[in-house]
């Protein structure tokens, strides 16, 4: 006799990461992205494994969709026909919301409810908001009012379950709050994103973390006050795991998410791993990492880091001033180990790519823009990405001027770095986005692009061409489409209904003739510009003495001249760190020599 048949539904788990407004409030959104969502990636690796162990029940399929804003439109109205198409209940979750995220993911969430379907949502603005201040801010209490509900912390070790089963009974609640309890991230789910979606950023990278939480105490920084200062680690079982999934797609290239990966304490047992995966069974990977100023110090880490895959690492160099790392609670940042440290990583073939900052209280438009100059002449550095200092939801700067009642732009739109946010000391408003504009033109000059050229072509084995391209590229984001080179992307998409919320729809034919004349002016900074860096790198691939080059910043690092050098001469407190490691050294040598007398006279 046969048994009845069990009725299948379905549960739709909708993923999405929203973009941010450009300036004229169309959201950014590209053909293809440039760098993965590793937030996207986690949640997948994680709503599969809810998948895998059934917590809804073995009647319920569990329908997973992630949508990358950056790279693909998201339309509620379509997503919600799919969900109604395809029946069953759903979950719609805005994942990894940073601040200048939260005003698209709330106008995202605000079609969703009017269209019946419920909104969780996720992040570090959230999570740094409800760390960092006494009260619920108001723009989160607003969402919450909204039917949204407010995910602060990390989903793994049974969170995602609780808000999934949460949807299906229908008893979400407007806050699920678990900042005092992070969990751990040892064999998690492993972080994975499907082919369709990871087709869709360029070069099919993805990405991944291995350890979260940082012990150091920036003020500008969100992570701290987000993850925690006690580390967490992957294992390197759980790394192994992620690269065999993602390597059945054809996926090998990975951005390591780690703030620092130098300071993940099994970042050797990572790298032999990697090693082993390419020597013993032909998986090579390709790695982009973080790492600090202090990296070259630890025996065989660069050398062990090139051998695992890594090509470009990205340094928190953010500042040439002593005065200002100090100021900013930076002080892991030594400018006397700068040269050393990036030379040591361009002698091993890597990239490298630094974070600046500027703004901090003693910078003046004339100490930018010389130090833009030291930069240039000084140190070996590849790519230079420009911020301006803002007090991030979740950092410390932002607490301290919210406890002061000091004004900071209400538009959470324009805290992405990249735009003026609060009034500076000694800079009007006009002065310093002038020199914040500046900055960028004055290092991504031809002369300097041919320079670092130079500085790569000088090296058997490299190609001049590829810093060039990459310099030009990021000279385009910021001249062409005024928007901050890491939010660049390939063919910018805009869409005249998904305008942001209160402003005006333009009429047809006005956004289209608009969007021509743009699109024009546009082409016009493209072809100039990489007709500009094609060039470029034609001319120095094909100098026959270009082995032969040398400059001031690949020039051995030699004691006896580093006063010579505008970094210690020139910048504020420059001098003094000097001095500073001077007599560090010279304790250190007492120390070593009075050792050494010691263990003569007891071998005597």
């Amino acid at each position: 006799m046969g048994g009845a048949v069990q009725k299948r539904t379905n549960f739709h788990l909708v993923l999405i990461k929203p973009t941010h407004y450009d300036d004229d409030g169309y959201p950014i959104t590209w053909l293809r992205s440039h760098i993965p969502s590793n937030t996207l990636a986690a949640l997948y690796g994680l709503g599969a494994d809810c998948r895998q162990r059934e917590i809804f029940g073995p009647d319920v399929d569990v329908l997973i969709k992630p949508y990358d804003e950056t790279n693909t439109r998201v339309q509620a109205d379509r997503i919600a026909a799919e969900v109604r198409r395809s029946g069953g209940k759903a979950l719609i979750c805005m994942v990894g919301v940073q601040s200048n995220q939260f005003p698209r993911a709330v106008d995202l969430a605000r079609q969703f409810i009017k269209l019946g379907l419920p909104v969780a949502m996720g992040g570090f603005h959230a999570a740094g908001c409800l760390s960092m201040l006494p009260v619920v801010p108001p723009e989160i209490q607003a969402a919450m009012d909204m039917g949204i509900s407010i995910f602060a912390g990390e989903a793994e070790e049974g969170r995602l379950d609780t808000i999934l089963l949460d949807a299906w009974n229908g008893t979400m609640k407007p806050l699920y709050n678990y900042m005092d309890d992070l969990p751990g991230i040892e064999n998690a789910p492993t972080p994975h994103l499907p082919p369709a979606a990871l087709a869709r950023n360029e070069g099919k990278k993805s990405s991944f973390d291995l350890g979260r939480g940082c012990p150091f105490q920036c003020s500008f920084c969100t992570i701290i006050n987000v993850q925690g200062r006690k580390s967490r680690f992957r294992t390197a079982d759980d790394l192994e795991a992620i690269v065999r999934e993602n390597y059945k797609q054809g996926i090998t290239s990975f951005f390591i998410t780690d703030d620092n990966m130098a300071r993940n304490k099994h970042w050797e047992d990572f790298f032999d791993r990697l090693i082993e995966l390419k020597e013993n069974e032909g998986i090579s990977v390709s790695l982009i990492i973080q790492v600090d100023t202090q990296c070259h110090r630890i025996p065989n880490f660069i050398h062990k880091a090139r051998w695992a895959g890594v090509y470009r690492v990205f340094i928190g160099l953010e500042n040439v001033n002593p005065d200002n790392l100090l100021a900013a609670k930076k002080r892991q940042n030594k400018i006397t180990e700068y040269r050393k440290m990036l030379q040591a990583w361009h002698t091993s073939g890597a990239s490298t790519w630094a974070g600046y900052i500027l703004g901090f209280p003693g910078d003046t438009r004339e100490s930018i823009l010389r130090d833009m100059e030291i930069i240039k002449k000084e140190l070996p550095l590849d790519i230079l990405e420009l911020f301006m200092l803002t007090p991030l939801p979740g950092s410390e700067d932002h607490q301290t001027l919210w406890k002061k009642g000091v004004w900071m732009d209400p538009d959470l739109n324009k805290y992405d770095l990249h735009h003026r946010v609060v009034h500076h000391p000694k800079m009007s408003d006009a002065e310093y986005e002038q020199t914040y504009r500046d900055a960028w033109r004055t290092y991504y000059t031809p002369e300097h692009i041919e320079t670092v050229a130079r500085r790569h072509g000088a090296i058997p084995g490299r190609n001049p061409a590829e810093p060039a391209q990459f310099m030009t590229m990021f000279k385009i984001m910021f001249e062409a489409e005024g928007v901050h080179p890491l939010e660049g992307g390939i063919i910018r998409m805009k869409y005249r209904r998904d305008r942001r919320y209160g402003m005006k729809i333009e009429p047809v034919g006005v956004f289209h003739y608009k969007l021509a004349l743009e699109t024009w002016k546009k082409l016009k900074i493209y072809g100039k510009l990489a007709w500009q860096g094609w060039r470029i790198g034609q001319k120095v691939m094909h100098d026959p003495k270009r082995h032969e080059y040398m400059d001031l910043a690949l020039s051995p690092v030699v004691e006896e001249d580093m006063d010579k050098l505008a970094l210690f001469k020139d910048t504020a407190g420059g001098g003094a760190a000097l001095s500073k490691r001077r007599g560090e050294d010279l304790a250190r040598a007492k120390i070593a020599a009075k050792q050494n007398q010691q263990r003569l006279e007891a071998a005597e």
